[in-house]
């Protein structure tokens, strides 16, 4: 257990190197043609309750398949996190998301205080697009060490297990890796969509 910690500490600092030598135009072109690919994906075109990160500057930029879940009139939750876990509350409109406070890691999210519908208690989800920092072609995933989306996704299935429900990761060409350690409670993405 303690050399795959290593071997994902490893990788991470090596993907995060990577990702800092991404210029802005980069990851804009680079986003573009991802976003193209999920809005044409079967799976993401029938899902009703999707879920989707707010992207910060290094990540696959989704501001534009946030729009879409909007005027496709699907309904969007996003990841609220806190120091124990994370769950998807629903967002109502553009304008909301655009006056959501950020966290300290520059995130957006409602505050503590605000309350909103969430996922898990109001019938799951369709589909989950999910962020991470490495991924392979096969579906293995390397987040940032907290296991959030993790233990998320296996909390979904559990409690909704005939929803189907389908995860996405999104993934710049410099993010794809050959191979990444897992863990027992690391669970694989079922689609990646990249350049």
């Amino acid at each position: 257990m303690e050399l795959v910690n290593i071997a994902k500490t490893n990788l991470r600092n090596s993907l995060k190197k990577k990702l800092s030598h991404m210029t802005a135009s980069e990851i804009e072109e680079q986003s573009k043609i991802i976003t193209n690919k999920v809005l044409s994906h079967p799976v993401y075109t029938r899902s009703n309750r999707v879920s989707i990160y707010l992207s910060m500057d290094s990540e696959v930029q989704t501001n534009n398949i946030v729009e879409n879940i909007f005027h496709s009139k699907k309904t969007c939750f996003i990841p609220k996190y806190n120091k124990f876990e994370m769950l998807m509350v629903e967002i109502k409109s553009l304008d909301e998301i655009n006056s959501l406070p950020k966290t300290k890691w520059n995130i957006s999210q409602p505050a503590d205080n605000d309350m909103h519908e969430d996922a898990l208690t109001t019938g799951g989800l369709d589909l989950i697009i999910v962020p991470g920092l490495g991924f392979t072609i096969d579906g293995k995933r390397l987040g940032r060490g907290k296991g959030y989306y993790d233990r998320c996704i296996i909390e979904y299935k559990k409690k909704y297990p005939f929803n189907n429900l389908k995860t996405i990761g999104l993934a710049f060409s410099e993010q794809i890796c050959d191979d990444i350690p897992m863990s027992q409670h690391d669970s694989l993405i079922d689609f990646l969509i990249c350049p």
